[in-house]
């Protein structure tokens, strides 16, 4: 199965920046859990990697506070601009967007956390992964989240999986471990099943030595 398609991806979210806001209403409480799995600290620095329209600016803004700095990385220019608009109407300074596909973005700081929220395309790149990972401090927290093939007896629910991950992604490999390349490259990570095992959490720090688990199989 082939990797991510960045000409696809591009106007794929081109096609659906208007109502991406929408389109993600139904995540917002694993979007608030993963934000909280961050332990986000005041002063802290935060990536958010593929941060689409800034619908997590709030929340990571509001846990490192005014001493601490975000930096959300997202290639498509629709969706940025929507992130842009969201930061000058917050009037938010210590908030720095970056245009460009992960694997390039000149990221220019040693971050204390970062986030992967619904973006199946970038973690499915290792190249990408990586230069998140060599820009995070020892210790640093990381977070991924997204939709994961349903397994045992939640197979049917696939039904359902299928066409939002083809909506959303362009490629479907890795969805059985999404989280595969974040966990070689930043260590082991905790991983939990939400809705009904049609999404996941995955979460740890990088070089930690934490056992991995799965809860809900």
């Amino acid at each position: 199965m082939s990797g991510p398609d960045r000409s696809a991806a591009l106007a794929q979210y081109r096609r659906r920046a208007a109502v991406y806001d929408l389109e993600l209403a139904l995540f917002e409480p694993v979007r608030r859990l993963a934000v909280e799995r961050l332990a986000l600290q005041p002063g802290e620095t935060v990536l958010d990697v593929g941060c689409g329209t800034g619908l997590s600016l709030p929340l990571l803004h509001a846990g490192v506070g005014s001493r601490g700095h975000v930096v959300g990385i997202e290639q498509s220019s629709p969706m940025l601009a929507q992130a842009r608009d969201r930061v000058r109407r917050a009037r938010w300074r210590h908030v720095t967007l970056v245009e460009s596909p992960v694997e390039t973005a000149p990221i220019g700081v040693r971050a204390d956390a970062a986030l992967f929220h619904f973006t199946h395309d970038v973690l499915r790149r290792p190249e990408a992964v990586d230069n998140v990972v060599r820009h995070l401090a020892p210790g640093a927290r990381v977070v991924a989240t997204g939709l994961q093939w349903a397994r045992g007896w939640r197979r049917p629910l696939n039904l359902l999986v299928w066409p939002a991950a083809l909506r959303s992604v362009t490629t479907l490999e890795g969805l059985e471990r999404p989280w595969s390349h974040l966990e070689r490259l930043a260590g082991p990570l905790d991983v939990e099943d939400l809705m009904f095992g049609a999404v996941y959490l995955a979460w740890g720090r990088v070089a930690g030595s934490r056992r991995r688990t799965r809860s809900g199989r």
